[in-house]
């Protein structure tokens, strides 16, 4: 067994010397023999108890009645007193014998019930034996690399020891922790999906999988960019992290050690420092530079290319870019908004729009202008105003 080998499931990697396991498991199994020995005894002493009870029973029928004939030949006063009491006496012995024998069955039963659960006890040992026996051989369950190995060979273990260190090669799980405050918009497609109904405990796993979200893996500091990984959302941590606000996100990363590139994709293996990247899927939003905004406004030029104020309500931010609400939409696509500062700002001011390089900063954000709202950067007042 070393570190960094590779084993598959089912191979024996350790053996712990077994003697003491084994004169163990034969103490057991003689323990055991020699309750259910016992109990055979007493069914038989029982058997025959029963049958001096019935030779018992007989007995006494037969010395009373010799009791009652006496009696009667004293009457007519053919026998002496003497032979009288000497009858009652041997009927008196014949009952106590009787006692004595019903007495004796019937603590048979306690005897029996306390030697069952000498049995089971027993039984008890043997299987902890056998079991600890079976413990004496470590066979991985599933296909591993071996990490730390902790022992040598020869050494004394003890129980609860931690022996070596197994890596399953079927899949990896990467901790990644995402700010809070990204966590919503990572997952408003699936807060509108599942509308207003509480979600419970139990139901959280089952809302996990309608999140969709895909996780894209690399390896930090990768200049070649081809150490990249697919990988699955599947538990979110129970707590956040109060120092640096953010929650775990448990990601599953499948077969890790498929389409290794030597010296560009290596296998992803325990330690490695790695970025996670989630994708949610589309949703058909507004979005707008940031700059666009004016203290929770933002100045639309109207078809007079006159000056509107409107209120808007933001969903999140994310870069450069501002996500409204879609609640109350304040915007329509395909209506020119400023993102410039306007001087003075009054609405109903006439405009000149000025063309600028706003559409493509929007479209350097994956934004298409044509489906969400152009930008127009530089305004000026029209000279008659």
């Amino acid at each position: 067994l070393q570190k960094g080998g590779s084993l598959t499931a089912g191979e024996i990697v350790l053996r712990i010397e077994p003697t003491t396991f084994e004169l163990t498991l034969n103490q057991s199994q003689a323990g055991l023999e020699a309750s259910k020995s016992s109990l055979r005894q007493l069914e038989v002493e029982r058997e025959s108890t029963r049958r001096s009870l019935d030779i018992a029973r007989k007995n006494l029928e037969v010395g009373e009645a010799e009791l009652e004939r006496v009696k009667k030949i004293f009457e007519r006063k053919l026998v002496a007193q003497s032979a009288v009491d000497a009858e009652e006496q041997r009927v008196l012995a014949l009952r106590q014998q009787l006692q004595d024998i019903q007495g004796k069955l019937a603590a048979f039963e306690s005897r029996m019930a306390a030697t069952s659960a000498q049995i089971e006890q027993s039984q008890s040992q043997v299987s902890q034996s056998e079991d600890t026996l079976g413990r004496t051989e470590v066979v991985l369950p599933f296909d591993a690399r071996i990490g730390a190995v902790l022992v040598e060979e020869g050494e004394f273990v003890t129980a609860g020891s931690e022996l070596f260190e197994a890596l399953g090669v079927e899949a990896v799980e990467i901790n990644a922790e995402l700010p809070t405050s990204r966590l919503r918009p990572l997952i408003a497609g699936a807060i509108e999906r599942q509308g207003d109904v509480p979600v419970s405990a139990a139901s959280m796993q089952k809302m996990l999988t309608t999140l969709e979200l895909e996780a894209r893996v690399r390896l930090v500091g990768d200049p070649t960019g081809a150490a990249l990984w697919s990988g699955r959302l599947t538990r979110i941590s129970e707590a956040v992290d109060p120092t640096r606000d953010t929650i775990g996100l448990l990601v599953r990363v499948e077969d890790p050690y498929s389409g290794i590139i030597p010296g560009r994709k290596p296998p992803l293996v325990k330690g490695m420092f790695t970025e996670v990247e989630f994708v949610a899927p589309e949703r058909e939003v507004l979005v707008i530079p940031r700059k666009a905004l004016h203290q929770g406004r933002v100045y639309v030029i109207d078809e007079q290319n006159r000056l509107d104020i409107r209120p808007v309500e933001l969903a999140f931010r994310q870069g450069e870019m501002v996500v409204l609400a879609d609640e109350q939409p304040a915007l329509t696509v395909g209506e020119r908004i400023i993102v410039s500062d306007v001087i003075p700002v009054m609405p109903g001011l006439l405009l000149k729009p000025v063309d600028s390089t706003a559409e493509e900063s929007l479209a350097r954000h994956s934004v298409d202008p044509d489906d969400r709202t152009e930008l127009v950067p530089e305004l000026e007042p029209d000279s008659g105003q």
